[in-house]
Parts: structure tokens; C-alpha cells; sequence
């Protein structure tokens, strides 16, 4: 979901956390594709792009299991997300979450 087949790496995506062999980054340039704060996460070969807000999918998908994961995480760092949403949109590094443990 990073545009032309990039690594988040390449493009400068702020990976925020890791868990589980999920990785959880912030890429808020495509604002006008989804309209609203999200998150993309990776798991292997799948991936996938979650309200902050809602938890809703925005995009892609994760096997079963890594998916309730992930949305037990985006549910208790909500505020957190939010906030580093915020910092984003407005030019400044987002900060580390603390993992799914």
C-alpha cells in the first residue's frame, strides 16, 4: 500500500511498532485516498489499512488471527494513534507505541 511498489523503508514510513510479526506504520501523505486518520500494517505477504477512529478496513487483509491482534492493539492505543496521527499531518516524527505483549 506504499504508492509504486516501494518499501515503507524507500519512502520514509514511520514504523511505529512491532508485534507478533506484525509491522505497524503510520503513511499519512495519502490523506486524500482515505480520508482519514489510518494505520498500514504488514504481516508476510499480506497487508492491510485501518481506521484509527473505527478499526474498520480500509483496505487489504491479514490472516484471521494477526487481524484480531491488530484490532485488540489499535482499540487500546487509540489516543496514542490519534496523537501521533496529529504529529504527522503536521510535518513532525510520530512516536513508538508500545507492542501487542
Amino acid at each position: 500500500m506504499v504508492p509504486s511498489g516501494r518499501s515503507a523503508k524507500e519512502v520514509g514510513v514511520p514504523v511505529i511498532s512491532m508485534f507478533y510479526g506484525i509491522i505497524v506504520s503510520l503513511y499519512f501523505v495519502d490523506k486524500k485516498q482515505h480520508q482519514q486518520p489510518h494505520i498500514h500494517a504488514k504481516y508476510q505477504d499480506s497487508e492491510v489499512v485501518v481506521s484509527i477512529p473505527t478499526g474498520k478496513v480500509l483496505e487489504g487483509k491479514l490472516p484471521a488471527a494477526k487481524m484480531r491482534l491488530l484490532l485488540a492493539w489499535v482499540e487500546i492505543h487509540k489516543d496514542e494513534l490519534l496523537a501521533d496521527w496529529e504529529l504527522a499531518v503536521n510535518g513532525q516524527q510520530p512516536y513508538r507505541i508500545e507492542p501487542l505483549r
